[in-house]
């Protein structure tokens, strides 16, 4: 459904006709441009807009399947870019992943949201505040639409920062790092930034196109060549973000590893108890069940003395066994 329509002319947001055939008409008449938000149409809703802004048809399945990867494309009568808004859950730990779709033409921006997290509504807020950054036309939409993906997968990229180094503190703690779930979190914590860098990563060739670098970063259409001093900037955001998640990720694998090699350890550690043990109770059991064969010729059986003695050197012998297991660090 189409969640907003409005026109802008020297970043100001005017009244015009409520609908879009309309108001793109009269932008193309009278100048300025047209800002047209929808969130996850459908085929039948989309089909009007997509012959009023002739879509290429590619883009047009792209926006409407989602599920895509970021990424930029260049078609005769606009330019078609996918993002990935991010948005994480502290309480259950889980990051979850929006798309936002961009078509940018010479007189009309085109965003279709599907999912959470899109930072959309708060980008108009925004640039309707600042007039002065609006006048730049679409391609100031389409730097602030950018901008404010990138500038929130920074405050992703810091909550999980902060998550991994408690999970870490508890897998490093005397006792915490021995709970039956402890594993089962890293391996979880471990897909959810999989899923931050599949939305951050992608990103990072068409945010380069948009900056001029490289020869398919020259002569883009629709976008203004004053604005690539901005796109190098959310550039460089992007740069520190996936430098984050790489570093997250290598940091939890590192965390699952050394968790694995602890219950190694204390796995070693219990098996020697046990097998500590079951020596000691070994011998007793042996001498025990020398005697109880019951054989009529046997040493010591018609002694008085024998029983006393027999307890006496089972416990001297059990406690020699437990000082030499507890010297070894066995016990």
């Amino acid at each position: 459904m189409i969640v907003d329509c409005a026109i802008y002319r020297d970043g100001r947001r005017t009244e015009g006709p409520q609908d879009f055939s309309d108001a793109l008409d009269e932008v193309r008449a009278a100048g300025g441009f047209v800002w047209i938000g929808l969130h996850e149409p459908s085929e039948k809703e989309f089909a009007h807009v997509t012959q009023e802004f002739a879509l290429h048809p590619l883009a047009v399945e792209d926006s409407l399947k989602a599920h895509q990867r970021p990424k930029l494309e260049v078609y005769d009568d606009s330019l078609f870019l996918v993002l990935k808004p991010v948005v994480y859950e502290p309480e259950s730990d889980a990051v979850s992943s929006g798309e936002v779709m961009v078509f940018l033409g010479d007189s009309f921006v085109l965003t279709v949201r599907h999912g959470e997290g899109s930072p959309l509504a708060a980008v108009r807020q925004r640039l309707e505040h600042e007039p002065e950054l609006l006048a730049k036309g679409p391609t100031a939409v389409l730097y602030a639409i950018a901008d404010a993906t990138v500038d929130h997968y920074l405050d992703v990229a810091a909550e999980l920062q902060t998550d991994l180094e408690e999970l870490e503190a508890e897998v490093f703690s005397p006792d915490g790092g021995g709970s039956r779930n402890t594993a089962s979190r890293i391996y979880t914590f471990k897909r959810q930034i999989l899923e931050f860098r599949r939305a951050t990563v992608p990103l990072a060739p068409p945010v380069s196109r948009l900056t001029g670098g490289g020869v398919a970063g020259t002569g883009l259409p629709f976008v203004n060549d004053e604005a690539r001093p901005f796109f190098r900037d959310v550039g460089d955001h992007l740069a520190r973000v996936n430098e984050s998640v790489e570093g997250l990720d290598r940091l939890v694998s590192d965390i699952l590893s050394a968790h694995l090699a602890q219950m190694s350890v204390r796995q070693n550690d219990d098996m020697r108890k046990i097998s500590a043990w079951a020596a000691m109770a070994a011998v007793p059991t042996m001498i025990a069940g020398i005697y109880g064969m019951n054989f009529e010729h046997m040493p010591e059986l018609r002694w008085t003395w024998s029983y006393p003695v027999v307890i006496v050197v089972m416990a001297a012998l059990e406690v020699a066994l437990y000082r030499l297991f507890k010297r070894r660090g066995w016990l």
